[in-house]
């Protein structure tokens, strides 16, 4: 009994212990809004024929979130006129490689930015509106909480239903969800680009990532950048 009683308190003691060096989970139920400073999303962009992949990187107009929610659980709106192709962040958190010339970085966004495109000028905004952000008994490879958000994604005025698995990291001013998705942008009534007959040009599907910085409304003022892994 002396020495399950003593393994019983060294256990205590242990798990008292790693209790105080996590973070404290305060985001289950609380409504929180975007960092716009921080929050980024990346976007891989494959090739076809003789192109090249590409790498963007946006902005969002606003947003706020509240995890756990069940119904009415948020919205993210992204400002498509901020994306810009191939940044040295973008092509870092992809993880694609080499730098890409201040030229060819402007022909890339005129063409991606343009009303072949994305069209900017019409549709300056994306949406992702949030049904629910359930929050799942599993967790990250990192030990990270995880979310799963349901809602509709609308893009170049075309609506589709979505669904994401983020991982939720709490961090020291705030909460940092990070998840990707998968869209082909023919099924938004995009064309993706193509030059030489076809024979130069950028895949249909994209791979976009979301890290998105989530504080209380007093918090986001805050400056900073978003930071992340490489994703491919």
């Amino acid at each position: 009994m002396a020495s399950f009683a003593t393994f019983r308190g060294c256990a205590l003691s242990l798990f008292a212990a790693v209790s105080l060096c996590m973070p404290a989970i305060t985001y289950a139920g609380q409504k929180l809004e975007v960092d716009l400073h921080k929050s980024r999303v990346y976007i891989f962009v494959g090739k076809t024929g003789l192109g090249h992949e590409h790498a963007v990187e946006g902005r969002l107009k606003g947003g706020s979130l509240t995890l756990g929610a069940k119904e009415n659980a948020g919205r993210l709106e992204f400002d498509m006129a901020s994306f810009r192709a191939d940044t040295d962040a973008a092509r870092k958190y992809i993880g694609l490689e080499g730098h890409t010339s201040e030229s060819t970085r402007r022909q890339v966004n005129t063409n991606m930015l343009g009303p072949k495109v994305l069209n900017v000028k019409q549709y300056p905004s994306a949406t992702f509106q949030i049904d629910s952000a359930r929050m799942l008994k599993q967790t990250s490879r990192r030990g990270h909480p995880l979310a799963e958000l349901r809602g509709s994604f609308t893009l170049h005025g075309v609506t589709r239903p979505i669904r994401v698995i983020t991982e939720v990291i709490p961090e020291e001013k705030g909460t940092r969800v990070r998840g990707g998705f998968r869209i082909l942008q023919t099924d938004y009534k995009i064309q993706p680009f193509r030059k030489a007959f076809g024979a130069i040009g950028v895949a249909d599907e994209l791979r976009i990532y979301g890290e998105i910085v989530l504080t209380p409304a007093r918090q986001t003022a805050g400056a900073g950048s978003a930071q992340g892994g490489t994703r491919r």
